[in-house]
């Protein structure tokens, strides 16, 4: 059932002599510290209380813009692109989860696509490719010595320069703050800038808010008594920064790498402690589509990935100049709509990481859809990426090789790595209605979370590659979706997810939760709702042991097939799973769901101390943990 978001609170109109009006708009930041049973969510570890509730001023629209409001709700006219709030947060000296919810019950600390299992219940045996706990050091001294793969590392060409300057971190070249260009309106330091960023602790918390046209660095450090007022605030004339992200690999006591996606498809990379940035593609010379979401890649200090709205993946380098780019692979992308008989093709390389020219940006460039893309992440071993599009569909994409990844059905096979040039990417999953909106992928690699357009947020585990569950409780479309790495460990998993009907749900499951419906296993599969695998325009079905290819396959296979391996000898299959009815997939029910602020929600994050939550219209609540729940080896490892 969708509900419309409430509308947002209208500002307000101030009165002159003679009968004009004038809106007024926040110009400053304000912080709040309500309490009452309205502002606590009741958990079953305890109470979090709302500690911190800072609201973020709204800037007044520049004087070169000139947009007018249409009253009509139904109008279909183009809007400016915008996504709410958004955070990117930094803490110097991170402290990780601890045992309790880390590595402390058997188990794999990293995704293992081809080898774990996941049980439908306790009595169930584990697979024998599962780690058990006598054997967890062994698997963990293996797992740390297993290098974590980074993007374009086989080609010389985007090798980082050798001299005598490059152990040295480079910065950009203009100062912000002296800047004359006209991409940025206004930049306001803080008085004492330079002394708050000396007193900054390194346990302390950096957060970087993006709102309309302003972007904001702030302090949310527990013992900084002025959390309302930023470290510095841009302003840019016409841009709205719509996604940002900070580079943990390179992030440091005295230097901090922040890229930023705007509306005019304008990137930005800033360092912070300097107060310098540079732009990339400017003017939009690679690509004029605003950006909706923007990432370094994971081990990376240069190099990034930005996904425009007209459906492409782009990888930039900061320190690269830009260039006017004509793909070099320009195959067709054919758009058909749901549920026709081809809905997806693969993903199309408009230029390789491999490419031998490498003097300018893109670095590289994907053509994932002909619909926006509106999330991405990468998972937690850094070889796969996880994406979801305006068309409703989830992309599972190995990056790295670009390569195609076929995986067998039977948890007992091992997957088939095959390089092919016209298919990079391994499963597409449909959603239940509408689009994906978000996506994340859980701390060990096993499950990822989708939530849109459907009020669902649903769990999709990539071993079994099937969809385990999905989660109602949303009324309107769900923005937001994270796990607590601080309430996880391989068995157990929290999550939490917020969307437009102003709502924060917080969710436990297990595998032994989910069982699968009892008409699933005593009624023999529908027809049209299992796995499809296209090899080369043909459709592959199986049936148990046994497949079919052929124009016209009537046969179809159950998600727990014995296909081996030898079966997919095309080297070219990409497995489109179906739409599964809500009566065939297991149901999870919230632990806790409230209504936690007045306008619809945007985002939301874990920490070790709080669940952070921002709404689209500029409130950011900090809810501290409950205390009293803290055992004794938490304790030891915070003290």
């Amino acid at each position: 059932m969708f509900v419309p978001p409430p509308q947002s609170r209208p500002p307000q109109n101030v009165s002159f002599p003679g009968g004009m009006t004038s809106i007024l708009l926040d110009t400053s930041n304000t912080v709040g510290h309500p309490s009452g049973p309205e502002y606590q969510l009741a958990v079953g570890e305890g109470i979090y209380y709302l500690q911190d509730d800072l609201h973020l001023a709204t800037p007044p629209p520049h004087p070169s813009e000139h947009h007018t409001a249409n009253p009509n709700p139904l109008a279909t006219a183009p809007r400016p692109p915008t996504t709410g709030v958004k955070l990117s947060l930094s803490c110097m000296n991170p402290r990780k989860p601890p045992p309790l919810y880390n590595i402390a019950t058997s188990g794999s600390t990293r995704s293992n696509l081809a080898t774990s299992t996941i049980k439908e219940s306790e009595k169930e045996s584990r697979s024998s490719h599962e780690t058990s706990s006598d054997g967890l050091t062994a698997h963990l001294a293996n797992a740390s010595a297993v290098k974590t793969p980074v993007f374009g590392e086989d080609n010389a060409l985007l090798a980082p320069a050798i001299g005598k300057d490059s152990a040295k971190r480079k910065k950009p070249k203009t100062s912000i703050i002296k800047s004359n260009s006209s991409f940025i309106s206004r930049v306001m330091p803080h008085e004492a800038m330079t002394k708050r960023i000396q007193e900054h602790t390194t346990d302390g918390l950096f957060v970087f808010a993006n709102i309309n046209r302003a972007f904001q660095w702030l302090d949310l450090s527990p013992n900084n008594e002025s959390k309302a007022q930023h470290v510095i605030k841009i302003l840019f004339t016409k841009a709205h920064m719509l996604c940002h992200d900070i580079n943990s690999f390179t992030k440091g006591s005295n230097y901090l790498d922040i890229i930023m996606g705007a509306s005019t498809a304008d990137i930005m990379w800033f360092e912070a402690f300097s107060q310098k940035y540079a732009r990339i593609n400017k003017n939009a010379v690679i690509n004029p589509s605003p950006i909706y979401q923007i990432k370094w890649l994971p081990g990376s200090e240069n190099l990034f990935l930005a996904a425009h709205m007209d459906g492409t993946l782009i990888v930039y380098d900061k320190e690269r100049d830009d260039a006017t780019f004509v793909p070099e692979e320009s195959p067709s992308l054919v758009s058909h709509s749901k549920g026709s008989e081809k809905d997806h093709r693969p993903l199309l390389v408009n230029k390789s990481v491999n490419s031998r020219n490498q003097k300018s940006n893109p670095v590289a460039s994907w053509k994932i859809s002909n619909h926006r893309i509106n999330d991405f992440a990468f998972s937690p071993d850094s070889r796969h990426l996880a994406v979801v599009t305006e068309d409703g569909f989830l992309h599972i994409i190995d990056y790295l090789n670009e390569q195609c990844v076929v995986f067998s059905p039977s948890p007992k096979k091992y997957p088939i790595i095959i390089t092919n040039p016209n298919n990079r990417v391994t499963d597409i999953y449909p959603s239940y209605y509408g689009a994906f909106l978000c996506v994340c992928w859980s701390p060990d690699g096993k499950y990822i979370l989708t939530g849109g357009q459907d009020d669902l947020v649903s769990i999709w585990s990539l071993t079994e590659r099937r969809l385990v569950a999905r989660c109602p409780g949303h009324h309107s479309w769900v923005s937001s979706v994270a796990f607590d790495p601080w309430r996880c460990d391989d068995r157990n998993y929290r999550f939490g997810s917020v969307g437009e009907d102003r709502r924060l749900l917080l969710w436990d499951f297990n595998a032994a939760m989910l069982h699968r419906p009892k008409a699933v296993r005593s009624s023999p599969p529908r027809r049209g709702c299992s796995p499809i695998f296209f090899v080369s325009g043909r459709t592959l079905t199986t049936d148990g042991d046994s497949y079919r290819c052929g124009k016209e396959a009537t046969t179809r296979f159950r998600s727990n097939s014995n296909l081996t391996t030898a079966d997919s000898v095309d080297g070219e299959g990409m497995v489109e799973h179906p739409v599964e009815s809500r009566t065939r997939t297991a149901e999870l029910p919230p632990v806790m769901s409230k209504i936690i602020d007045e306008d619809p929600m945007s985002w939301l994050g874990f920490e070790e101390d709080y669940i952070i939550t921002a709404c689209a219209h500029g409130h950011i609540r900090l809810w501290s943990r409950p205390q009293e729940g803290m055992n004794s080896s938490q304790v030891d490892l915070r003290s």
